[in-house]
């Protein structure tokens, strides 16, 4: 007799399970504790088999007839509806343990972390994964479509963060094609987003470029009164040209002061190459006052809350602040650009050792770790002549460029 929503309603608990059937293989089983569990059973050569199909009333005598019919029209195509329940749990689990943020985290240990690539780079990932992971953080990685992943991307254009919805976008690529290189997802779905958001004006770090300013700014910070640390950094910065990152991770371990160079590894470098960057006698006697101050072991330019972190990275533009300057004039990076523009402007050195003093351009990975180029002595001789010219500027000079000596 088939079943009815009253029979169903009706059936009460005994000591031992019991089952009621329905027809075509559909069948309720009544357990101990009261359950009511819709079963369907089938046959596979000569093998008999049931599944689950759910449980009364959640599973209505309507759904399961439908779940159990959909059931049959497998079993007489080939298939084995027990297989491929259990085909689509493992997927399911699969899913779910592979969500965007879960690549994405391991990707960043992975693929970036233990590539040795520099903590400021892995911080930056971590924080395009913040902004990317309230819409499709929880999201299985293959499941994503393009328009999920624009959504955030878009919010952050319309915050006036061009910039930042850009690097997400590419960091999100980053994500998708490793997903793609592990059998994570089958696709990189921000391949379709290329032309969707608008391109970001380019902006330039703040810097002065005129020598009577420059000389004012030197007299600030050697005046500047904050953490003694901090004015140290201030006091090397304009001398070396690296980028503000690199100075704050710089570890003692990486400086001969008797050669009078700094090696910096790859995994600190923004372009992952070494980089040796020649001392002149004034950023020498800067160094050797701080080891006698701080001793020469962990970062030459620690953190003021702790010895085993690099220094802030806001320090140096926060202390230009203090100094009465606005971002508009001066920024620690702008430091690069201020002697770019002024050792170009010289006329007496080659565009190629000033660049190479600034780590750019080469890309020769086969060169030796700490690789100092043909232009080495041009740029140890080019090091010594700026620290002397920043010294006649700092001297209330008016700003006539020394000759190459």
């Amino acid at each position: 007799m088939a079943l009815t929503i009253t029979r169903l309603n009706a059936f009460k608990p005994k000591a031992k399970p019991y089952k009621v059937t329905d027809g075509y293989g559909l069948y309720i089983e009544v357990t101990p504790s009261g359950g009511k569990l819709w079963r369907f059973r089938y046959r596979i050569g000569n093998r008999q088999k049931k599944i689950c199909l759910g449980s009364f009333p959640e599973i209505s005598l309507k759904d399961a007839r439908d779940l159990a019919f959909g059931a049959r029209q497998k079993v007489a195509s080939g298939e084995d509806p027990a297989l491929e329940k259990r085909k689509q749990k493992i997927r399911n689990e699969y899913l779910a343990a592979n969500t965007f943020e879960t690549v994405a985290r391991e990707y960043i240990e992975e693929m970036m972390r233990k590539a040795g690539l520099a903590e400021a780079t892995i911080v930056k990932a971590n924080y395009f994964l913040e902004q990317l992971a309230p819409s499709i953080g929880k999201r299985p990685l293959d499941d994503i479509e393009p328009f999920e992943v624009l959504a955030p991307l878009k919010r952050l254009e319309a915050r006036g963060k061009h910039e930042t919805a850009k690097k997400c976008r590419s960091f999100a690529g980053r994500v998708f094609r490793y997903g793609v290189g592990t059998t994570r997802c089958s696709s990189d779905p921000t391949s379709l987003l290329k032309g969707a958001l608008r391109a970001p004006r380019p902006t330039h770090y703040a810097a002065i470029v005129d020598p009577e300013k420059l000389g004012g700014l030197l007299r600030a910070i050697d005046d500047f009164e904050g953490f003694k640390l901090t004015k140290y950094a201030l006091q090397i910065a304009p001398h070396i040209f690296v980028r503000p990152g690199e100075l704050r991770h710089a570890d003692w371990d990486e400086f001969d002061l008797e050669e009078g160079i700094w090696r910096i590894p790859a995994g600190k470098m923004k372009a992952r190459r070494a980089h040796a960057v020649p001392l002149s006698k004034q950023v020498i006697k800067l160094l050797e006052e701080l080891a006698a101050m701080m001793g020469r072991s962990g970062y030459v330019f620690p953190s003021a809350r702790s010895g085993t972190r690099p220094m802030s990275e806001n320090a140096l533009n926060a202390a230009f602040r203090r100094m009465g300057y606005s971002k508009e004039e001066i920024t620690a990076h702008g430091l690069r650009a201020t002697a770019s523009t002024l050792l170009n402007e010289a006329g007496i050195w080659s565009p190629d050792a000033i660049e190479r003093a600034l780590a750019h351009g080469d890309s020769d990975a086969v060169r030796g770790i700490y690789h100092r180029g043909k232009h080495w002595p041009e740029r140890v001789k080019m090091a010594q002549w700026w620290s002397d010219y920043l010294d006649e500027l700092k001297a209330g000079g008016r700003g006539l460029l020394l000759k190459a000596s």
